[in-house]
């Protein structure tokens, strides 16, 4: 796991505060959108449980509970598209975009890993990841 994968890690298990994760993430010098929106977009997949359609419910609640207004235009496509047809507009947002797409991205990891760690984790999973200190 790379600093950045920690970084997020722990901003998914509230280690660090989120507002205060972001803006780590985002103000660091070596951020390359690229590499970060492939490593939440697998994070994400990689959490949500169901792998025919990537819809749940802690999915569902990460995109209405989303930490940005409901009119930006990341937000409107996770709400309105498929999981993975929403991952693909994403990557293809002009750039002024992209800031609010990582923060969506994000939050969505947040929760739907929480969901995970609090249900299929629970007792114990081996996802080294999750014993973060």
């Amino acid at each position: 796991m790379n600093l950045k994968e920690e970084l997020i890690n722990r901003i998914a298990q509230d280690k660090i505060d989120f507002n205060v994760g972001i803006k780590l993430l985002l103000e660091d010098t070596e951020c390359n959108f690229n590499e970060l929106f492939s490593t939440l977009k697998n994070h994400i997949i990689n959490s949500i449980p169901n792998k025919t359609d990537y819809n749940s419910e802690a999915y569902q609640k990460a995109l209405s509970t989303i930490p940005l207004k409901s009119t930006f235009t990341p937000i409107v496509i996770l709400k309105n598209n498929p999981t993975k047809i929403a991952f693909n507009k994403l990557a293809v947002l002009p750039e002024n975009e992209n800031k609010k797409t990582i923060t969506a991205l994000l939050w969505i990891f947040k929760i739907t890993d929480t969901e995970r760690r609090n249900t299929e984790c629970k007792n114990g999973c081996g996802h080294f990841w999750h014993e973060l200190e």
